[in-house]
């Protein structure tokens, strides 16, 4: 089985702007940035999206948000907000199948998002 673009980057195999990291999960800059700042932050165990994560991925999805918070206090965002994204299939803008959340900030967000 391939590896996915996040594994990838993971493996240091694909450089990336890393902006965190642990054990569990690394964060780094999205190539294409829809918003001043825009950082990925994806757990290292391969887990293709959010409705394919198991009972016996707890730990690692209850982190995965945890350290989207610190990662975003980290960048500047706490004060002014900050919208954490995942998309979940095609339908809705899924590019890379490894389950991957987005920290998006530093300007004004609309809603809907589009």
């Amino acid at each position: 089985m391939s590896k996915t673009l996040f594994e990838k980057i993971a493996a240091r195999e694909i450089p990336a702007q890393i902006v965190f990291e642990d054990d569990l999960v690394l964060a780094f800059r999205d190539i294409a940035p829809q918003a001043p700042t825009h950082v990925l932050i994806v757990p290292k165990k391969p887990i293709p999206r959010l409705a394919e994560a198991a009972a016996a991925d707890h730990q690692v999805l209850g982190h995965l948000l945890l350290k989207a918070a610190e990662v975003a206090e980290k960048l500047g965002l706490k004060a002014g907000g900050y919208r954490l994204v995942i998309n979940n299939g095609a339908d809705a803008g899924e590019a890379v199948p490894h389950l991957h959340l987005h920290i998006l900030g530093g300007r004004k967000l609309t809603w809907p998002p589009g």
